[in-house]
């Protein structure tokens, strides 16, 4: 932010004003005005997290981490940042309102705001470091979210994604709402005849052979494998009906493991669903197929640099890949909720936790909102498994320019977010720990960059129209959109469309862009516009139209991004750019 100062004075002079001698008031003699603006990079900002989990009680141990910039990146929008902290769960802690930077307009990423919460305030309990002050953040989060879930829900008890305006509720969606409800209750008021409502309409979507059926619209296609969704959707509903209440012989519970051992005995081609069945048995205590799961998933498990984790063929390459955080994380809990197997102990599950501490953002979260609330559910239960209320550490931290800096961490600060601007971009840093505690340190770098000509996922296209004549400017933005990757049909897709400097939306072009039948909601948040589309069709090109006028003229005016993604697989994206029309009389005008 910049701002710019303006002040009037009226000061004392011999010369006349016109026949009257100029006089000074005491009071008022001066005016001023402060305006701050948002000065902004242009293109599309990236975040590189570089992120270690040091535990030296067995001696000093250091790690090397190289900033490096793209040959093509935006002049002046670089920076980076260092932090320390002494928790595993510090960051998600210190940003339980952000944890994701991406839009939270539907019933199922309003969950990602609310989940969250009860696995933080169930670690800070157990551990015995639960404030009066996180309390009252926490539940307050808790508290707005039940009420702003309730929104989404349907008269038969369910939920969607949009509430009311989709035709029924969601099998999926109404069973995460069930758990995290019944997570919440030792916590905040709850009416018990939410989770029994969610839980009847559940029942009754029950096939014979204890599979359920799968109803709604199924945005998570990390659910749509090799074994089919019953499966995967079965084995989900049935570890959240066990989070609830643990109760094993309930008939519901007892139904569904006849179908998810059904499909053990049949096969175990699909990782997503392996890692998921192997918590589900877990929590049901069946020790048996828990072992064979576990084993089975230890076989196929990358094991590259001393970390741990679960691959999926499909993922980019690029980013952080959100179903691979989540089938990773399922395995952690797997591990974690039942008694220790043989050659599965604490340092086998540590080496998933040094893996899943490097794909976490600078915010606390992850990829995506599923991945980010089983990560941080599996990474609670972790820290609670290996808290230790003693010992303090050192960070140093040094440059080839220089730069040296020590931060120590100790029981009374575990939880403080330590952070320090780092002016070396790009540069090279040791960091060293020295102590008896673990610390997760982390260096974030963001930068802009113009928008990339070449996407496999996704292609995305602008055209502006143009009103250039007058004192009011005005355009039509029409963006294209088209999925070109291996699946027949994304899951849910976002638009987000940032506004031209000095332009606002005009509202009256929301109404055809709002009665699209692909388009389930329309957003508008500073300066973006968000659109959430249902899903794109593999191969089949969408047009959708926005009106904007300009309020305030704006010389050397940049270009805005365009971006589209999906949802549950960000790094399938593509972005594209559009300019004034008015400035550029390349583009097409109407008068």
């Amino acid at each position: 932010e910049v701002s710019v100062k303006v002040s009037a004075e009226a000061l004392k002079t011999e010369e006349r004003c016109g026949n009257e001698v100029a006089s000074v008031p005491e009071k008022g003699r001066i005016d001023t005005i402060v305006q701050t603006l948002l000065v902004e990079a242009e293109g599309t900002q990236q975040t590189v997290s570089h992120n270690a989990l040091l535990c030296p009680a067995e001696g000093p141990v250091e790690k090397d981490i190289s900033l490096k910039l793209p040959e093509v990146f935006v002049e002046g929008s670089a920076k980076a940042s260092l932090s320390v902290l002494g928790d595993l769960m510090g960051r998600a802690m210190k940003n339980l309102d952000s944890l994701l930077q991406m839009p939270y307009g539907c019933g199922e990423q309003n969950m990602v705001l609310f989940a969250p919460n009860i696995y933080i305030l169930n670690y800070l309990q157990s551990t015995r470091q639960l404030t009066k002050e996180i309390q009252t953040r926490a539940t307050g989060f808790l508290e707005s979210g039940y009420q702003r879930e309730l929104n989404y829900k349907h008269d038969d008890g369910s939920y969607s994604a949009f509430g009311k305006s989709d035709e029924s509720g969601n099998t999926w969606l109404t069973s995460f709402v069930l758990k995290s409800f019944g997570g919440a209750k030792p916590y905040i008021f709850v009416d018990p005849a939410h989770i029994a409502q969610a839980k009847a309409w559940l029942a009754s979507h029950q096939q014979n052979d204890g599979c359920i059926t799968s109803v709604g619209k199924l945005f998570h296609n990390g659910m749509k494998g090799g074994v089919g969704d019953q499966v995967s959707l079965t084995a989900y509903i049935t570890a959240a009906l066990l989070e609830l209440d643990g109760n094993t012989t309930d008939p519901m519970v007892e139904k569904s493991l006849v179908c998810l051992k059904a499909a053990v005995s049949d096969q175990l081609d699909n990782t997503y669903t392996t890692a998921l069945m192997s918590y589900t048995f877990a929590l049901a205590q069946n020790q048996d197929m828990r072992a064979k799961l576990i084993t089975h998933l230890d076989k196929i498990a990358d094991t590259s640099g001393g970390n741990r984790h679960w691959e999926r063929a499909e993922a980019s390459g690029r980013k952080t890949d959100s179903l691979e955080v989540e089938m990773t994380s399922y395995v952690l809990l797997a591990l974690l909720s039942g008694p220790s197997m043989p050659g599965f102990g604490l340092d086998y599950s540590t080496a998933i936790v040094r893996w899943l501490a490097q794909q976490q953002n600078p915010y606390g979260g992850f990829a995506s909102t599923q991945d980010t609330v089983v990560a941080l559910q599996a990474l609670a239960k972790y820290g609670a498994a290996t808290f230790s209320p003693e010992g303090a550490s050192t960070v140093s931290v040094s440059s080839a320019g220089g730069l040296n800096m020590e931060l120590t961490v100790n029981q009374n600060n575990r939880l403080l977010y330590q952070e320090e601007q780092l002016k070396e971009v790009p540069g090279d840093y040791n960091i060293k720990a020295q102590g008896k505690s673990c610390v997760f340190v982390q260096i974030a770098m963001h930068y802009n960059i113009p928008p990339p000509p070449d996407f496999s996922a996704f292609n995305i296209s602008t055209e502006t129209l143009g009103k250039c004549n007058g004192t009011k400017k005005s355009m039509i933005v029409s963006v294209d959109v088209r999925y070109n990757g291996r699946r027949e049909e994304t899951n849910m897709v976002i638009i987000n469309v940032k506004l031209l400097s000095g332009f606002v939306l005009d509202k009256s072009s929301l109404r055809p862009l709002k009665n699209d039948p692909t388009v389930k909601r329309v957003d508008l948040e500073e300066g973006h516009v968000i659109i959430y589309l249902d899903g794109l069709i593999q191969k089949e090109t969408k047009t959708y139209s926005l009106a904007i006028e300009e309020v305030v003229p704006v010389r050397n005016l940049k270009p805005a991004v365009v971006k589209v993604y999906d949802y549950y697989q960000s790094s399938d994206e593509a972005v594209s750019e559009y300019s004034s029309p008015c400035a550029e009389s390349r583009y097409k005008t109407f008068l």
